[in-house]
């Protein structure tokens, strides 16, 4: 089974409430890994969550660092994070560009998945800021230059264009709806495997000697909401899927 990195899919909510003439702020610290890494988990694969606020000081700096893992996952973690080590943006030292290190990383031999959300691809206002980065050109898909995220309050449910590809993973043509993506465009020679309101949702690549995929949707709420990630007995044939086919 593979070895399994995701980072990302946490996030710290302020609350400032407001009685009278006083108020106070409150504060929680939610993830959204859950559904993504109890999938995996339960498919066999060893899953390592580096929650958000960790990226920073923890991610695998360079070649050495990733070797431990055979799949790197990015799942609302915007390129800053990753970019900007605290002894870059803090002290002004240099250090490794690990978005530069991630993208040799995968042209070797290593795999790479990427997963929407706000701090995904282009992201609000373009604050995933990914289009520029040196991860770019490794992704299966070309990113927008503005905000990306198309909204579907009223739910609309994905087209699988290719049931029969592994990285399917046997889930289906059938999926629950979604919420909302990130609008891309599949790289010349990708294949996309499914869409979602005519623009890619699922789209798979190789760069160098390594695999890479885009899921433009969610793995978690808001965006994928329970009727996908918690009901559906396809999600963990999904992504367990993605996984082999980028690992193989």
């Amino acid at each position: 089974m593979s070895r399994v990195l995701i980072a990302g899919e946490s996030w710290v909510t302020m609350s400032t409430h407001i009685k009278g003439v006083d108020s106070f702020t409150t504060h929680s610290y939610v993830e959204g890994v859950g559904p993504l890494r109890d999938a995996l988990t339960a498919a066999g694969h060893s899953t390592t969550h580096l929650p958000a606020h960790l990226v920073p000081q923890q991610f695998p700096d360079d070649a050495a660092a990733l070797a431990d893992y055979d799949l790197v996952v990015l799942s609302d973690i915007g390129a800053n994070s990753i970019q900007l080590a605290p002894r870059v943006i803090d002290r002004s030292e240099r250090g490794h560009d690990r978005l530069a290190n991630l993208a040799a990383w995968v042209a070797d031999g290593g795999a790479l998945l990427m997963v929407g959300g706000y701090l995904s691809f282009t992201g609000f206002e373009g604050k995933a800021a990914f289009r520029q980065s040196p991860l770019a050109p490794s992704l299966p898909v070309e990113l927008l230059p503005e905000d990306d995220r198309v909204e579907l309050p009223a739910g609309a449910a994905p087209s699988v264009l290719r049931q029969d590809h592994p990285a399917v993973g046997g889930a289906g043509a059938q999926w629950p709806h979604l919420l909302g993506y990130n609008r891309v465009r599949a790289r010349a020679g990708a294949t996309t495997l499914a869409e979602i309101a005519g623009d890619p949702l699922l789209v798979v690549g190789e760069h160098g000697k390594g695999r890479t995929a885009a899921f433009t949707s969610d793995c978690s709420p808001h965006w994928a909401p329970p009727e996908f990630c918690e009901r559906w007995d396809g999600y963990g044939n999904l992504f367990d899927g993605l996984v082999r086919w980028l690992t193989a």
